[in-house]
């Protein structure tokens, strides 16, 4: 019988019987050195549950007296700094349920994998990622505990075929009976599995997440793929399936990324044949089909499709007007159509509130055409609101599966593993819009990027982006804008990529803040622009920029803090009011001397401080 008294201790769990230790949750306590084989962690013999996750063993080995733990039904080795060669040990350990060694890039050999395929039949979970499994065939999977729910083998070096009897009994994925039958996550991406979709996944009726991404499979996608009951995620991206998309018949389907594949025709209807209980009533929130070859026009079905969230097409050749329809999706926040062959002007809204949640729009690299659609941008809703009480770092999609996506960024195209909600931005760059920018965008005030580059529009620069305070990079280079840069963008406490190349700017450009830190690339092509960085100095004749008050009239913008033109006409009103009360006191009693000494006085500081100019001006002769 172990201590009584540590049984109070933090993580760890005894039985409430005997007395004996029975659970110890040491996960994330810095741990730190190897694990010797005499330590007192092995005299707990009646151990149930051990997890030492997220400490660093400081690349030891694994002890081989884990073995001795003949109880132990839950083992949680991961991101533990151990290396070399899982030894055989773990294989005596016949009750566990289930094994994480992942992340600690060990070395599995084939005689100690197959004894833990042998031993371990009450295996319901086993995650073994970036385990180093080069000499292990996918056919030796056959064997696998009948429980398994959970199988993770993420970047195991696995290579080969995936044949049809991986699954199934007595081999482990075939259309007869299966091995495998309460399996629910399937993990096999980042390996070299190569073939066709074996049609043995057909028969995992429990199967809820499916990834085979990053891997090279090849041939098309089966019928039944779309008909598993139960699936709920299916990542297939940055494969070489090819073909065509068949139609969707899945309820339960709310997450489809077949990114980066050879998959061409036109994108699925959804509707026709399908049931009308799919049309009106399915789940899909994520639907990705970028990098492929789809052409055609988009399924207006997709409409139905009234919890999507994340739509991405983008790198496709998939043509058509703008989708305006897609408008009434209340819960879309993001929405990818770049590098596509749509056309024509965008048009305004058809919908009362077109696109209330949308945080991501890229429209870049298409024909679109006509003027930038400032109707559209009025109902950005979430793009309009900033949080007060600071901004919660919470990412995109819900539980174990976070949603993905291309962006550029900064003028970067770089994928984002997961998405923060907090991050808005519009790209329309690469178009052929023309006319001026509009001023309404200057309320979208979360924006973090902004590009409107490589367009032909005209114009200035509205003195509204001055509101934009989260803006961090903003592109609005070839394109044939005029008049001065705004001094309010100095006022951007985020700025830090700009680029305004290739107009024809003119004035000053504005320094101080961030301005100060932009280096000549920023302003390239502005023939009329002078002043730091330019080496192009500039002359007292040329204009200087008009106060915040006259741009932020011209821009129609009511400011930020709330003098709009009934607080100036009611200012308007009151000074009247004053001026002909003091001028009736004036009148009856003759000039007041209080106000004779204040206008004196404030006539004396005046010319005091033109003096001091004047020498300051002197002195620098």
């Amino acid at each position: 019988m172990e201590d009584k008294e540590c049984c109070s201790w933090d993580g760890v769990e005894c039985d409430k019987t005997t007395g004996h230790v029975i659970g110890l949750d040491l996960g994330c306590s810095w741990l730190f050195g190897p694990i010797h084989s005499n330590s007192s962690l092995f005299f707990l013999r009646h151990l149930r549950r051990l997890n030492l996750a997220g400490n660093d063993f400081n690349h030891s080995l694994l002890p081989s007296e884990f073995g001795k733990f003949k109880s132990l039904t839950h083992l949680n080795l991961s991101y533990s700094g151990f290396s070399g060669q899982i030894p055989y040990e773990i294989s005596q350990l016949s009750s566990l349920v289930s094994l994480d060694l992942a992340f600690n890039w060990q070395l599995i050999e084939m005689p100690v994998w197959k004894r833990v395929v042998d031993n371990l039949t009450q295996l319901r979970e086993l995650v073994l990622d970036y385990t180093n499994m080069y000499s292990i065939r996918p056919y030796s999977l056959m064997n696998l505990s009948s429980y398994l729910t959970t199988l993770s083998l993420i970047g195991c070096s696995l290579q080969g075929k995936l044949e049809d009897n991986i699954l199934c009994l007595p081999s482990v994925l075939s259309s007869s009976l299966l091995n495998m039958p309460m399996l629910s996550e399937l993990h096999l991406e980042h390996n070299q599995l190569v073939g066709p979709l074996p049609n043995s996944v057909s028969g995992l009726l429990n199967l809820t997440l499916l990834y085979l991404n990053s891997n090279f499979l090849n041939g098309t996608l089966p019928s039944w793929l779309f008909s598993l009951p139960s699936l709920v995620t299916l990542l297939l991206v940055d494969n070489q399936l090819s073909g065509e998309i068949g139609e969707f018949k899945s309820n339960s389907l709310e997450y489809l990324d077949l990114s980066g594949n050879m998959l061409h025709g036109s994108i699925p209807s959804l509707h026709g044949t399908i049931p009308a209980r799919f049309a009106k009533g399915n789940n899909l929130r994520n639907l990705n089909l970028n990098g492929n070859q789809l052409e055609g026009p988009l399924p207006r079905s997709l409409v139905n499709c009234s919890d999507l969230q994340v739509l991405d097409l983008g790198n496709n050749r998939i043509n058509g007007t703008f989708p305006y329809w897609l408008g009434s999706l209340p819960n879309l926040h993001v929405l990818v159509l770049r590098s596509n062959r749509f056309h024509g002007p965008i048009g305004n809204p058809k919908t009362k509130f077109p696109f209330p949640n949308l945080r991501i729009l890229d429209l870049s690299t298409n024909m679109f055409s006509g003027p930038l659609p400032g109707k559209y941008f009025k109902y950005l809703k979430a793009m309009t609101n900033v949080e007060e009480g600071g901004v919660k770092l919470y990412y995109m999609g819900e539980e174990y599966y976070q949603d993905s996506l291309k962006v550029t960024i900064k003028g970067q195209y770089i994928e984002l593993e997961r998405i923060q909600t907090f991050l808005t931005t519009i790209d329309f760059s690469k178009n052929s819009f023309k006319g001026e920018i509009p001023k309404i965008i200057g309320r979208l005030k979360s924006l973090k990027g902004l590009n409107f580059s490589h367009n032909n529009l005209t114009g200035y620069i509205p003195s509204s982006f001055g509101n934009l305070t989260n803006l961090e990079w903003l592109d609005l280079s070839s394109n044939k804008l005029t008049g001065e840069i705004p001094t309010q963008l100095v006022d951007l406490p985020w700025l830090e990529v700009l680029n305004l190349s290739q107009n024809q700017l003119t004035g000053h450009i504005p320094t101080g803040k961030q301005f100060n830190t932009f280096g000549n690339d920023s302003y390239t092509g502005n023939l009329g622009l002078c002043g730091y960085p330019l080496s192009r100095t500039c002359n007292n004749h040329e204009a200087k920029q008009p106060p915040l008050s006259t741009l932020q009239q011209e821009d129609n913008l009511e400011p930020n803090n709330g003098f709009g033109w009934k607080a100036v006409s009611i200012g308007y009103g009151c000074g009247a009011i004053f001026g002909m009360f003091m001028g009736y006191i004036m009148f009856k009693i003759g000039k007041p001397k209080w106000l004779v000494r204040m206008v004196k006085l404030e006539q004396h500081i005046m010319l005091r401080r033109l003096k001091n100019n004047a020498h300051r001006r002197g002195g620098r002769r």
